[in-house]
Protein backbone atom coordinates (compact mmCIF):
# COMPACT_ATOMS: atom_id res chain seq x y z
CA UNK A 1 0.00 0.00 0.00
CA UNK A 2 1.55 3.55 -1.16
CA UNK A 3 2.57 5.94 1.47
CA UNK A 4 -0.86 8.31 2.48
CA UNK A 5 -3.34 9.37 4.92
CA UNK A 6 -6.25 6.93 6.65
CA UNK A 7 -9.33 8.30 6.71
CA UNK A 8 -11.73 7.01 9.97
CA UNK A 9 -14.97 7.21 9.70
CA UNK A 10 -18.12 5.45 11.36
CA UNK A 11 -21.72 5.47 11.58
CA UNK A 12 -22.05 5.90 15.23
CA UNK A 13 -21.02 9.50 15.07
CA UNK A 14 -19.02 11.96 16.50
CA UNK A 15 -19.78 10.67 19.94
CA UNK A 16 -19.01 7.43 19.35
CA UNK A 17 -17.24 6.11 22.39
CA UNK A 18 -15.40 4.34 20.05
CA UNK A 19 -13.94 7.22 17.99
CA UNK A 20 -11.23 8.38 19.49
CA UNK A 21 -9.83 5.10 21.38
CA UNK A 22 -9.87 3.99 17.64
CA UNK A 23 -8.44 6.87 16.24
CA UNK A 24 -5.38 7.45 18.87
CA UNK A 25 -4.58 3.60 18.11
CA UNK A 26 -4.76 3.97 14.22
CA UNK A 27 -2.36 7.40 15.23
CA UNK A 28 0.48 5.10 16.24
CA UNK A 29 1.39 3.81 12.49
CA UNK A 30 -0.54 5.94 10.13
CA UNK A 31 -1.85 9.93 9.85
CA UNK A 32 -5.50 9.98 10.44
CA UNK A 33 -7.94 12.47 9.67
CA UNK A 34 -11.80 11.90 10.93
CA UNK A 35 -14.47 12.44 8.69
CA UNK A 36 -17.72 11.29 10.80
CA UNK A 37 -21.69 12.14 11.13
CA UNK A 38 -22.62 14.93 13.48
CA UNK A 39 -24.48 12.52 14.91
CA UNK A 40 -25.49 8.81 14.99
CA UNK A 41 -26.58 7.23 11.37
CA UNK A 42 -26.87 3.67 11.35
CA UNK A 43 -29.05 1.46 9.34
CA UNK A 44 -28.13 3.68 6.46
CA UNK A 45 -26.42 1.39 4.42
CA UNK A 46 -24.32 3.10 1.26
CA UNK A 47 -26.79 6.26 0.50
CA UNK A 48 -25.65 9.23 -0.39
CA UNK A 49 -27.85 12.72 0.04
CA UNK A 50 -29.62 13.44 -2.98
CA UNK A 51 -31.74 16.29 -1.71
CA UNK A 52 -29.72 17.68 1.33
CA UNK A 53 -26.97 20.17 1.44
CA UNK A 54 -23.92 19.20 3.90
CA UNK A 55 -22.38 20.96 6.71
CA UNK A 56 -19.43 20.10 7.73
CA UNK A 57 -17.47 21.42 11.36
CA UNK A 58 -13.86 21.36 12.30
CA UNK A 59 -13.61 18.34 15.56
CA UNK A 60 -10.12 19.82 16.31
CA UNK A 61 -9.14 19.06 19.19
CA UNK A 62 -9.05 17.08 20.11
CA UNK A 63 -9.61 15.18 16.62
CA UNK A 64 -7.64 15.95 13.39
CA UNK A 65 -10.53 16.10 10.93
CA UNK A 66 -14.57 17.18 10.56
CA UNK A 67 -18.32 15.67 11.48
CA UNK A 68 -20.78 16.55 8.90
CA UNK A 69 -24.57 16.61 8.59
CA UNK A 70 -24.70 13.96 6.20
CA UNK A 71 -24.70 10.13 5.68
CA UNK A 72 -21.64 7.97 6.44
CA UNK A 73 -21.38 7.31 2.84
CA UNK A 74 -21.26 11.05 2.54
CA UNK A 75 -18.18 11.55 4.88
CA UNK A 76 -16.30 9.15 2.68
CA UNK A 77 -17.28 11.35 -0.52
CA UNK A 78 -16.28 14.83 1.28
CA UNK A 79 -12.98 13.30 2.44
CA UNK A 80 -11.57 11.63 -0.29
CA UNK A 81 -12.83 14.40 -2.76
CA UNK A 82 -12.81 17.96 -0.91
CA UNK A 83 -11.68 18.28 2.79
CA UNK A 84 -7.80 16.96 2.35
CA UNK A 85 -5.27 18.06 0.22
CA UNK A 86 -5.05 14.76 -1.51
CA UNK A 87 -6.91 11.61 -1.44
CA UNK A 88 -6.47 8.81 1.73
CA UNK A 89 -4.49 5.43 0.96
CA UNK A 90 -6.77 3.84 3.31
CA UNK A 91 -10.46 4.26 4.60
CA UNK A 92 -11.42 2.67 7.49
CA UNK A 93 -14.79 2.46 8.87
CA UNK A 94 -16.07 1.48 12.84
CA UNK A 95 -15.51 0.68 15.62
CA UNK A 96 -18.91 -0.11 14.89
CA UNK A 97 -21.42 -0.72 18.09
CA UNK A 98 -22.42 -3.99 16.94
CA UNK A 99 -21.83 -6.62 14.70
CA UNK A 100 -22.15 -6.39 11.48
CA UNK A 101 -22.52 -9.92 10.08
CA UNK A 102 -24.77 -11.83 8.07
CA UNK A 103 -26.11 -10.74 4.81
CA UNK A 104 -29.20 -8.47 6.41
CA UNK A 105 -27.30 -6.68 8.66
CA UNK A 106 -24.26 -5.84 6.22
CA UNK A 107 -25.89 -4.54 3.51
CA UNK A 108 -27.66 -2.14 5.79
CA UNK A 109 -25.05 -1.30 7.83
CA UNK A 110 -23.40 2.43 7.74
CA UNK A 111 -20.29 1.27 8.94
CA UNK A 112 -20.15 -1.28 6.19
CA UNK A 113 -21.41 1.45 3.16
CA UNK A 114 -19.28 3.89 4.10
CA UNK A 115 -16.39 1.05 3.76
CA UNK A 116 -18.39 0.35 -0.03
CA UNK A 117 -17.95 3.56 -0.84
CA UNK A 118 -14.72 3.87 -0.54
CA UNK A 119 -14.35 1.08 -2.69
CA UNK A 120 -16.19 3.15 -5.30
CA UNK A 121 -13.81 5.78 -5.18
CA UNK A 122 -10.72 3.32 -5.79
CA UNK A 123 -9.54 3.49 -2.00
CA UNK A 124 -9.10 0.49 -0.61
CA UNK A 125 -10.80 0.02 2.44
CA UNK A 126 -12.02 -2.38 5.81
CA UNK A 127 -14.97 -1.99 7.96
CA UNK A 128 -14.63 -2.79 11.72
CA UNK A 129 -17.28 -3.95 14.29
CA UNK A 130 -17.73 -5.42 17.46
CA UNK A 131 -21.08 -6.97 19.41
CA UNK A 132 -21.93 -9.23 22.12
CA UNK A 133 -24.33 -12.93 21.82
CA UNK A 134 -25.77 -11.72 25.17
CA UNK A 135 -28.78 -8.84 26.05
CA UNK A 136 -28.45 -6.07 23.18
CA UNK A 137 -29.55 -3.52 24.98
CA UNK A 138 -27.25 -4.15 28.45
CA UNK A 139 -24.73 -4.39 26.52
CA UNK A 140 -25.04 -1.04 24.22
CA UNK A 141 -25.62 0.50 27.83
CA UNK A 142 -22.31 -0.83 29.01
CA UNK A 143 -20.52 0.16 25.83
CA UNK A 144 -21.17 3.56 26.53
CA UNK A 145 -20.60 4.18 29.95
CA UNK A 146 -17.47 6.04 31.00
CA UNK A 147 -15.86 2.99 32.52
CA UNK A 148 -16.54 1.33 29.09
CA UNK A 149 -13.38 3.13 28.08
CA UNK A 150 -10.41 0.43 28.52
CA UNK A 151 -13.10 -2.09 26.73
CA UNK A 152 -12.64 0.13 23.65
CA UNK A 153 -9.19 1.27 24.20
CA UNK A 154 -8.55 -2.65 23.77
CA UNK A 155 -10.96 -3.99 21.22
CA UNK A 156 -8.91 -0.37 19.28
CA UNK A 157 -5.89 -2.11 19.77
CA UNK A 158 -7.11 -5.51 18.41
CA UNK A 159 -8.64 -3.86 15.26
CA UNK A 160 -5.30 -2.01 14.72
CA UNK A 161 -3.65 -5.95 14.80
CA UNK A 162 -6.03 -7.25 12.34
CA UNK A 163 -5.93 -4.04 9.89
CA UNK A 164 -2.00 -4.74 9.88
CA UNK A 165 -2.30 -8.49 9.40
CA UNK A 166 -4.56 -8.00 6.76
CA UNK A 167 -2.45 -5.57 4.83
CA UNK A 168 0.48 -7.73 5.43
CA UNK A 169 -0.99 -10.77 4.18
CA UNK A 170 -2.44 -9.46 1.02
CA UNK A 171 -6.06 -10.21 1.93
CA UNK A 172 -7.13 -6.32 1.58
CA UNK A 173 -5.42 -6.79 -2.12
CA UNK A 174 -7.33 -9.43 -2.69
CA UNK A 175 -11.10 -7.57 -1.47
CA UNK A 176 -12.88 -4.61 -2.89
CA UNK A 177 -13.92 -4.59 0.87
CA UNK A 178 -12.84 -6.41 4.09
CA UNK A 179 -15.18 -6.74 6.63
CA UNK A 180 -14.08 -7.77 10.48
CA UNK A 181 -16.30 -8.41 13.36
CA UNK A 182 -14.36 -8.46 16.77
CA UNK A 183 -16.08 -10.41 19.55
CA UNK A 184 -16.56 -8.04 22.73
CA UNK A 185 -13.90 -10.11 24.43
CA UNK A 186 -11.51 -9.90 21.80
CA UNK A 187 -7.85 -9.80 22.51
CA UNK A 188 -4.43 -9.52 20.58
CA UNK A 189 -4.36 -13.57 20.89
CA UNK A 190 -7.99 -14.33 20.17
CA UNK A 191 -8.49 -16.48 16.76
CA UNK A 192 -8.82 -15.02 13.32
CA UNK A 193 -11.12 -16.72 11.28
CA UNK A 194 -11.67 -16.34 7.20
CA UNK A 195 -15.65 -16.44 6.72
CA UNK A 196 -18.18 -16.30 4.08
CA UNK A 197 -21.29 -14.03 4.51
CA UNK A 198 -23.85 -15.66 6.28
CA UNK A 199 -27.41 -16.18 4.51
CA UNK A 200 -29.31 -14.52 6.85
CA UNK A 201 -32.70 -12.43 6.73
CA UNK A 202 -34.82 -10.14 8.63
CA UNK A 203 -37.89 -10.41 10.92
CA UNK A 204 -40.21 -7.07 10.81
CA UNK A 205 -37.74 -4.50 11.94
CA UNK A 206 -40.48 -1.85 12.80
CA UNK A 207 -43.10 -1.76 15.45
CA UNK A 208 -46.14 0.21 15.91
CA UNK A 209 -45.33 3.35 18.42
CA UNK A 210 -48.85 4.95 18.16
CA UNK A 211 -51.57 5.95 15.81
CA UNK A 212 -50.29 5.74 12.64
CA UNK A 213 -46.88 5.61 13.44
CA UNK A 214 -44.14 3.36 13.63
CA UNK A 215 -40.71 2.57 14.95
CA UNK A 216 -37.17 0.87 14.29
CA UNK A 217 -37.11 -2.39 16.78
CA UNK A 218 -34.65 -5.03 17.04
CA UNK A 219 -37.22 -7.91 17.59
CA UNK A 220 -36.11 -10.43 15.37
CA UNK A 221 -33.90 -9.50 13.29
CA UNK A 222 -31.42 -12.20 12.79
CA UNK A 223 -32.97 -15.00 10.55
CA UNK A 224 -30.60 -17.86 9.16
CA UNK A 225 -31.87 -18.71 5.68
CA UNK A 226 -29.16 -21.50 5.30
CA UNK A 227 -26.25 -23.40 6.57
CA UNK A 228 -23.92 -20.94 8.69
CA UNK A 229 -20.74 -22.59 8.99
CA UNK A 230 -17.89 -21.32 7.93
CA UNK A 231 -19.64 -17.96 8.25
CA UNK A 232 -19.15 -14.43 10.14
CA UNK A 233 -21.66 -15.47 12.32
CA UNK A 234 -20.68 -18.53 13.10
CA UNK A 235 -17.51 -17.34 14.22
CA UNK A 236 -19.24 -14.52 16.36
CA UNK A 237 -21.10 -17.57 18.20
CA UNK A 238 -17.53 -19.05 18.85
CA UNK A 239 -15.84 -15.88 19.61
CA UNK A 240 -13.92 -15.96 17.07
CA UNK A 241 -13.10 -12.79 14.88
CA UNK A 242 -14.03 -12.92 11.57
CA UNK A 243 -12.43 -11.47 8.31
CA UNK A 244 -14.57 -11.50 5.53
CA UNK A 245 -13.29 -10.69 1.93
CA UNK A 246 -16.46 -9.10 -0.09
CA UNK A 247 -16.03 -8.92 -3.98
CA UNK A 248 -18.48 -6.28 -5.14
CA UNK A 249 -17.42 -5.96 -8.97
CA UNK A 250 -18.05 -8.90 -10.07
Amino acid sequence: MNDGWTLLTNDDGAQSPALVPFAAALATARRVRVVVPDRERSWSGKALSRFDELRVRDLSPPLDGWAHSGLPADGVQLGVRHLAPSPPSLVVSGINVGHNHGAAYLWSSGTVGAAIEGWALGVPAVAFSTGTTTDWESWRAAMHAPDGKQTWDRLAEVACAVLTEIITDGTLGGADVVNVNLPEGSHLGTERRRTSVAPTGYGGIFAPSGEDRFAHSYDGILIPRGDLRGTDVEAAHDGAISITQLRLGG
